[in-house]
């Protein structure tokens, strides 16, 4: 049985202080990774203030850009009703897989055992005699 840290940390989820300052605020949906959103009260320019509660890591990547664009007030409703319903050719949304074991290597990186294919042979190296 380990020690649960949630309550003290930031970065894997809400601290207890997030959780009590979102009482009062209303619960406006959640995404397919777990991701619960907020609103309530006004910012200084007026407009309804924003939260996302993550659902694991506090990762800016894992939410998806329909949610992005109501968290950053380029829509004004929730995407499930501000947006068309998903096509069946869309694909999901990624979260940024940088420095994870998924990440991108192309042919020739070092984690992939550092060797790359020859050289066709239309380069040739300047030499200063040349």
């Amino acid at each position: 049985m380990g020690i649960n840290l949630n309550p003290f940390t930031w970065w894997n989820g809400a601290t207890w202080g997030t959780m009590v300052g979102l009482i009062g605020k209303e619960r406006v949906g959640d995404d397919e990774l777990g991701n619960v959103y907020y609103q309530g009260g006004k910012d200084t320019n007026g407009n309804p203030r924003r939260w996302v509660i993550y659902q694991g890591a506090n990762d800016a990547s894992r939410i998806s850009p329909e949610w992005f664009s109501w968290l950053h007030h380029q829509i004004d409703d929730v995407p499930d009703r501000a947006f068309p319903p998903q096509r069946r050719w869309e694909k999901p949304a990624v979260p940024n897989l940088t420095g994870t074991a998924l990440a991108y290597r192309p042919p020739g990186a070092l984690e992939k055992g550092g060797h790359r294919a020859a050289a066709t042979g239309d380069y040739e190296a300047w030499t200063p005699e040349g």
